[in-house]
């Protein structure tokens, strides 16, 4: 069991079904959460855990909404067409920094996704609960809404996702002491200082894995005048990209296009220009973190003398990063236990939780 509902951050009002209603309903329907995420999207299932983990990608005929293969090219199968596509088809990322940029791919999107774990005949759409930024606007919301709901959700809750990644990643945020998240994704971070259930500060920056990627791409124009696509730039970071210096400096050859002549050429580039490459996207980070500090209340900022700070999200996983914000704000940081799926695995111990917490989360009876 969790914190008693009522001092959980949501919306006052709840869902305006009756209890045995929905209690009723229950066997006949399933309850998932989704981190819907700029990269990817991860799905959880009431008693099941997560049992969905794709990119947030889908390919399209160009002009056109239609997803190729009956709907099917979705999650990887698209992703592995992203920089390769011809003129009739185009591969589509449908959430920018967080939030939905495309609404009708994003609908498609998560359709997919829902029936992949509901099945495609299914008696009752399933009740979602779904992570968004911290700080999102109401329209923002309202596209989230309508988009699940039009994707075949029979109700939808929104957490935030620092209280979801502070859940997933086991911290005690429910206690009257001060915990600390900062949840890096593909399109946002998230800088939460939590007690009591609620979120006492927060910043919500869109810096985060996906202008690391942008900075190692502009890095290759600007100094080999060489043309790489997202997923080079992705791996380049994940091979050799770094915060700080660990150990001896590595090196990577890297193909794509040179933007003089037009041909195809390699060359092979060092750890250490990467994590020059890297340096403001980093620091980017490391100021939110410090802003988000600054504004603590006293005995909150005493109490993370002694908690420190989690890390979670994939974009955590940048090495040296734990070094870079240690040495920014003086507190020990801890990496959480595997965190690309804390956010997820907060939502489905939400989900374990649901009939009695369902009361303080916003839901689409809100708006």
């Amino acid at each position: 069991m969790g914190p008693d509902p009522i001092i959980l951050r949501g919306a006052p009002q709840g869902d305006q079904s009756p209890v045995w209603y929905e209690r009723l309903l229950g066997p006949f329907g399933v309850d998932m959460g989704i981190d819907l995420g700029t990269c990817n999207t991860l799905v959880a299932v009431r008693g099941q855990g997560i049992v969905l983990n794709e990119p947030s990608v889908v390919a399209v005929r160009k002009g056109t909404n239609q997803v190729l293969k009956n709907g099917q090219a979705v999650g990887w199968v698209a992703k592995e067409m992203l920089g390769k596509t011809p003129g009739s088809i185009t591969a589509i990322r449908p959430l920018k920094d967080g939030v939905i940029s495309d609404f009708e791919i994003t609908e498609a999107m998560l359709n997919y996704f829902i029936t992949k774990v509901t099945g495609r005949v299914r008696m009752l759409g399933p009740r979602v609960v779904i992570s968004i930024p911290s700080g999102i606007t109401a329209v923002e919301k309202r596209a989230v809404f309508d988009s699940a709901e039009h994707a075949g959700a029979r109700k939808t809750y929104l957490l935030e996702e620092p209280i979801a990644a502070a859940i997933g990643a086991g911290l005690p945020f429910a206690e009257p002491t001060a915990s600390m998240i900062v949840d890096i994704g593909g399109g946002t971070t998230e800088v939460a200082i939590m007690t009591l259930a609620d979120i006492a500060n927060c910043e919500s920056v869109r810096v985060a894995g996906d202008d690391m990627d942008e900075a190692i791409i502009a890095h290759m124009k600007r100094n080999y005048s060489l043309m790489i696509g997202e997923q080079t730039a992705e791996r380049i970071k994940i091979q050799i990209g770094s915060a700080a210096r660990i150990g001896d400096e590595t090196k990577m050859e890297v193909r794509g296009r040179d933007m003089v002549s037009g041909l195809p050429r390699k060359t092979e580039v060092t750890s250490e220009e990467i994590r020059e490459a890297l340096h403001e996207p980093v620091y980017n980070i490391i100021e939110a973190v410090t802003r988000t500090l600054e504004r603590a209340e006293p005995e909150l900022a005493a109490d993370l003398v002694d908690n420190g700070i989690m890390l979670a999200g994939g974009g955590s996983l940048l090495r040296g990063l734990s070094i870079e914000i240690n040495k920014a704000t003086g507190l020990e940081v801890t990496l959480a236990e595997d965190p690309l799926t804390c956010v997820a695995r907060g939502t489905a111990i939400y989900l374990e939780n649901i009939e009695e917490w369902k009361e303080t989360l916003e839901n689409n009876s809100d708006i």
